[in-house]
C-alpha cells in the first residue's frame, strides 16, 4: 500500500463502533465465541486474564446488563447472551428478558477468573466446558483479534486478520505530526468524511445523553450546571469540558449507545473528537475543517499511542487529549510549530495521570486533560512552551512523544503491578 492507502486503513482499523467499555466487551466476544465453538452454552468457564484486562473489567458497568460489572458478569453476558459476529458490538442486541439468566449463571459460580501472568498486555483466554466437550478462546494484543480457537484439542483456522502477529493490524510507525498535518490539509474529504460523520454522530448522542441525565459522578453535567447556576463561565472551554466528561460519564456507567473507538477505547475515541466537535460548533467553524480536525486529532493520538501500547497504567485519553490541543491549533490557523507545541506541552503536563481501571473517575481524568489540552493551546498561540530537558520534554515534538512511550512502556511497568495489586485487594 502506498503512504494515503496506509493512512486509511489505520483509520477503518483504529476508529470502530463498540458499546459499553472495550475490555468487558472483549470478554463479552470471547464467551460468545466460546459458545459458537461448543455449540451451546459452557456448563462452566475458566476466564485467565491480564492484569490490565482484570484492571479494566472490575469497575465498569456492563451496558444491557442492568448495571452489573465484573469478569463474571462480562463472561456470562457473551455466553447466554452474545452474538459473536456483531464483535464490538456483541451484546448490543441482547434479549433484555433474559437477565435473570446471565445473573443465575454468576451466582451459580459457573465462571471462575484467574490473573494470567503475561507480558502481553491484552491478553484473555476462555476455556469452557459442555458435558464431554472442551474449548479454548484466546484473545492477545486487540480486543477482537483471536490467537487461539479451538475444540477437544483440534485448533481452528483463524479467520482472516487474526493472529499473534503484529502484522494483523497496518504498520503505523511512519506516522509523524508533519505528515498528519500535511495529510489533513490535503487529503480528499471524501474519503474521510463518511467514517468522521459516523464519529460526530455517535459520540455527540453520547455526550448529550451524559449532559441530559445522571451517570455515575456526572462530571460533565455538574460542570454545565455550574454554568448555568454562574459557577463556571459560559465559555468555550467550560462547554468542550463539560460536553466532552458527559460522554465518559454515561459510558462507564452502563449507558448503552454506541461510540466510535480509536486506539481500541471509547474513551480516547471520545476525548479525540467531543473536543473539537464543540470547538467548532462554538466558533461556526465549517463541517469540511471539522472533518479535517477531526483526521488531526484521530491520527495524533494514534500516532501517540503506538510506543503506550493497547493497555498501560498511562491514561490513554491523555494522548488523545494532546490530539486535540493540536488539533485545535490547526482549526485555529496556527503554524505548524505551534501545534506541535500544544501537543508537547499537553505532554509535558498530563501524562502523570495513571490508569487505575475503567470506572466513573474516567470523566473525570478526561475533563482534567480536555481542560489543560485547551489551556495549552492558548499558551501556544502565544508562543509559550515547555522547554527541551523540563521534565519528559524533548528536543522535538516527535522526541517528546517518542519520551512518552519509553515512559508508558518502560517506566510505568512497576506502577501498573502496583495498582493491579491494590485493586484486586478491595
Amino acid at each position: 500500500m502506498n503512504e494515503p492507502e496506509r493512512i486509511l486503513s489505520i483509520l477503518s482499523e483504529e476508529i470502530v463502533p463498540a458499546q459499553g467499555c472495550t475490555e468487558p466487551i472483549a470478554i463479552a466476544y470471547a464467551g460468545a465465541k466460546l459458545t459458537e465453538e461448543l455449540g451451546s452454552v459452557p456448563d462452566e468457564v475458566r476466564a485467565y486474564l491480564s492484569g490490565n484486562m482484570i484492571k479494566n473489567v472490575k469497575s465498569v458497568k456492563i451496558p444491557a446488563s442492568g448495571g452489573m460489572v465484573g469478569i463474571e458478569a462480562a463472561v456470562s453476558m457473551g455466553v447466554l447472551l452474545g452474538d459473536a459476529k456483531q464483535e464490538m458490538m456483541v451484546i448490543a442486541n441482547a434479549d433484555q428478558s433474559r437477565l435473570p439468566e446471565v445473573e443465575a449463571y454468576v451466582k451459580a459460580g459457573k465462571v471462575t477468573s484467574c490473573f494470567e501472568h503475561t507480558n502481553e498486555k491484552l491478553y484473555i483466554r476462555l476455556e469452557g466446558v459442555k458435558g464431554s466437550d472442551k474449548a479454548v478462546v484466546e484473545i492477545q494484543k486487540y480486543h477482537t483479534n483471536i490467537t487461539r480457537l479451538e475444540k477437544n484439542g483440534v485448533s481452528e483456522k483463524l479467520a482472516k486478520g487474526c493472529g499473534s502477529s503484529d502484522e494483523t493490524m497496518t504498520d503505523d510507525s511512519f506516522l509523524t505530526i508533519d505528515l498528519i498535518y500535511d495529510t489533513a490539509d490535503k487529503i480528499e474529504l471524501s474519503l474521510i468524511e463518511p467514517l468522521l460523520s459516523e464519529v460526530i454522530e455517535c459520540n455527540s448522542a453520547i455526550a448529550e445523553e451524559g449532559l441530559k441525565n445522571q451517570w455515575g459522578i456526572g462530571i460533565g453535567k455538574t460542570i454545565k450546571e455550574g454554568i448555568e447556576e454562574g459557577v463556571y463561565g459560559d465559555d468555550l472551554k467550560n462547554n468542550i469540558t463539560a460536553f466532552t466528561a458527559a460522554g465518559s460519564d454515561a459510558r462507564m456507567n452502563g449507558c448503552a449507545m454506541p461510540v466510535m473507538t480509536t486506539s481500541g477505547s471509547g474513551n480516547q475515541g471520545m476525548t479525540c473528537s467531543l473536543p473539537v466537535i464543540k470547538f467548532c460548533e462554538m466558533k461556526n467553524i465549517p463541517r469540511d475543517r471539522l472533518i479535517r480536525g477531526l483526521f488531526f486529532s484521530h491520527l495524533t493520538a494514534i500516532h501517540i499511542k503506538t510506543l503506550i501500547g493497547r493497555l498501560s497504567a498511562y491514561c490513554g485519553a491523555m494522548a488523545s487529549c494532546a490530539g486535540v490541543s493540536g488539533a485545535f491549533a490547526y482549526l485555529d490557523g496556527l503554524s505548524l510549530e505551534k501545534i506541535k507545541t500544544a501537543v508537547s506541552n499537553t505532554l509535558g503536563t498530563v501524562s502523570g495521570i495513571i490508569c487505575d481501571g475503567a470506572k466513573s473517575s474516567c470523566a473525570c481524568k478526561i475533563a482534567a486533560g480536555i481542560s489543560f489540552a485547551f489551556d495549552s493551546y492558548v499558551a501556544a498561540k502565544k508562543g509559550r512552551a515547555l522547554l527541551s530537558g523540563e521534565g519528559i520534554i524533548g528536543t522535538s515534538a516527535e522526541k517528546t512523544i517518542e519520551n512518552v512511550g519509553t515512559l508508558a512502556a518502560e517506566g510505568m511497568l512497576e506502577t501498573d503491578e502496583v495498582t493491579v495489586n491494590i485493586m484486586m485487594k478491595e
